[in-house]
Formats: C-alpha cells, sequence, structure tokens
C-alpha cells in the first residue's frame, strides 16, 4: 500500500512539473497567419445566380426534339466550378460549361428534351457545383400532345 502511495505520488508530480513550460512560447507565428490566410479563402465561395430556374415549353407535338439555355451569374467571391449535371430522365440532356466561371461572369447550361412522354411532363436538372449549396435545381416543362396518328390507325380492340 505504500508504494501505492509513492507511485502515485511520484507521477503526480512527474505530470505537475511537466504542465509548467509556457505553451504560447511555441506556437509558430508564421503558422498562424498561413491558417489565417487558409480560413479567408474557405470563405470565399462561389454564389450560382440563375435569371430563371424553370422553363415551359408550352404545348408541343410528342418527338418534337425542344431546347433552352438557362443563364446564370457567378455573384460570389471565388470561381464556380460545374462538376455534373443530370437530369430525372434520360430524355432530358444538360450541357453544362466545361469551363470555371469567373467571379461577376455569367455562362450557359443548355437543355435538351426530345418531346417524349403524353401530356403534362415536368423534368428537373441537377447541377452539381462548388457552392455552398452544393447542388441547383432546375425544371422543364410542357404539355405534350400526342403524334397525329393519321387514318390507317386502328381504333378500338383487334380482333
Amino acid at each position: 500500500m505504500k508504494r501505492l502511495f509513492i507511485v502515485l505520488g511520484l507521477t503526480a508530480a512527474l505530470v505537475l512539473s511537466s504542465c509548467k513550460e509556457n505553451a504560447s512560447s511555441k506556437v509558430n507565428t508564421e503558422n498562424v497567419e498561413v491558417a489565417a490566410e487558409r480560413d479567408l479563402q474557405a470563405k470565399k465561395v462561389p454564389v450560382m445566380q440563375f435569371d430563371e430556374t424553370e422553363h415551359d415549353f408550352g404545348t408541343i407535338t410528342q418527338g418534337t426534339p425542344q431546347e433552352t439555355i438557362f443563364t446564370f451569374t457567378n455573384t460570389g467571391d471565388a470561381p464556380l466550378i460545374i462538376t455534373n449535371a443530370t437530369s430525372s430522365c434520360g430524355c432530358t440532356v444538360p450541357n453544362p460549361p466545361k469551363d470555371p466561371i469567373a467571379p461577376g461572369e455569367k455562362g450557359e447550361l443548355m437543355v435538351k428534351f426530345n418531346g417524349s412522354g403524353q401530356n403534362q411532363v415536368t423534368k428537373t436538372i441537377t447541377v452539381t457545383a462548388n457552392t455552398e449549396k452544393g447542388q441547383e435545381i432546375l425544371r422543364i416543362k410542357a404539355f405534350v400532345n400526342p403524334k397525329d396518328a393519321g387514318p390507317t390507325a386502328a381504333v378500338g380492340p383487334i380482333k
């Protein structure tokens, strides 16, 4: 038991004596400046501001290809990089710019729709970029009328 108290006492003395150094004297001021600059740069992010986030093609005939351009501006303070643009189905193909968009500059994202579907159709385009939100959602919509079937089309069930 005596040995236990001696070991604990020596351990406590060692711990207390090792903490007497001034930790602030070990801080490298050059590293602090570099970290402050890095933190300042991390706060600079691009902002993708679209002129419109939804486009209505109106009434179209089934199978008639359509296309529109979504125009946007980088209103942030860092270059905007679009890493991916996907649609909710294969009938809609987004074509984003490949190059970074500088702060204050405009960019265009072309979207092609093959006119498939019937009646009211709405498709979404998800744009992934280095913005704070990370993703932007765009929509296209149209009312798709069926193609004219013509006089040779069978009416009713075939017997």
